[in-house]
């Protein structure tokens, strides 16, 4: 299985780089996977594909400030981790500046390069904690092409959001308001999207690419209300990465408990316990378009990526979605 069999052409004008005045307001692609049907509807419109028995299950991850620049504005550092207080895991760019021993200053604070692994992460070491509300930005995704503002702290946010750890947001769920939210039967999981969200698939072979690992929360009362369920609904492909994690370890009824998942889903793999799927538009040759094509029909998936492009629906982490029943 290639790479290149998860590519598509996308105008870069179908981007969207700012999200709508109104949550609600998307548009939502409707795909049928029994019978290949695909429609055109609102995300306002998503109760009326909810059944007596369903279930959603979010992610109520909270993103951080996780973007920050030296005081020069040379270096640029995203957070992916802490080890302990003073101690960084992040991707610095350029990489070439960043060299073991070498230091990088936010405010009054300074680092030094301890060491760079595998995969290009330094650990870095600060004298004094980084004020991170003073000093940190959110890491808006590449392809929107601009800086944060003060309106994304709020919209790059579902309105849900409640354990700080995320780097990207859960994007599907950015479409609910409190309102609709609450007229339709959900429940959460926690799991911190990681910077490797952010990562592209460089090999050839799918089965070569090495997948990133994310720590999650299944918590009892969401495990026990999807064992209940008659049909389980996951909201974005991080909920759906849990749910399948702790069925591929523990089997099913489904158990609640907390751990890191570097579950890697593309077609072949065998779904036990999403039955539905709301999801945004992904990147091409991504892994979470091949999770998505594992959910249905790779040609099928692909042929409503086609459809989406000529209706001119928006794209990525601010633009419209999917629901596949």
């Amino acid at each position: 299985m290639r790479t290149l069999d998860f590519d598509y052409a996308l105008p870069p004008e179908l981007i969207a780089e700012r999200p709508l005045p109104e949550r609600t307001a998307s548009r939502m692609m409707v795909v049928h996977r029994d019978s290949g049907l695909i429609e055109h509807r609102s995300f306002r419109d998503l109760p009326d594909y909810i059944l007596p028995g369903d279930l959603l299950v979010l992610n109520d991850t909270k993103v951080i400030p996780a973007r920050f620049f030296s005081n020069d504005g040379s270096i640029e550092l995203v957070r992916a981790g802490m080890v302990g207080e003073l101690v960084w895991k992040c991707l610095v760019r350029p990489g070439r500046k960043m060299k073991i021993g070498r230091s990088v200053q936010i405010g009054e604070s300074i680092g030094a390069v301890e060491n760079i692994d595998e995969e290009s992460y330094r650990f870095i070491r600060w004298n004094k904690p980084v004020d991170d509300e003073k000093f940190g930005r959110l890491a808006l995704p590449h392809y929107m092409n601009r800086e944060s503002d003060p309106s994304d702290r709020e919209r790059y946010q579902t309105i849900y959001a409640a354990h700080e750890g995320a780097i990207a947001a859960p994007t599907a769920g950015l479409h609910f308001s409190e309102e609709l939210l609450n007229s339709l039967p959900h429940r959460f999981l926690t799991l911190h999207v990681g910077v490797g969200t952010f990562r592209p698939v460089k090999v050839e072979n799918v089965e070569d690419h090495h997948m990133h690992s994310e720590s999650f929360y299944l918590p009892p009362d969401t495990a026990a209300a999807v064992n209940a369920a008659k049909r389980v609904l996951a909201v974005g492909t991080t909920s759906v990465r849990v749910l399948e994690t702790q069925a591929a370890r523990y089997g099913l009824p489904l158990q609640p408990g907390t751990g890191n998942t570097d579950i890697f889903i593309y077609p072949g793999f065998k779904y036990q316990v999403t039955d539905a799927l709301l999801t945004n538009f992904h990147l091409p040759q991504s892994t979470l378009i091949m999770l998505v094509c594992a959910f249905a029909n790779r040609e099928l998936i692909l042929n409503a990526y086609r459809q989406a492009v000529a209706e001119r629906y928006r794209f990525f982490s601010y633009g419209d979605c999917m629901l596949i029943l």
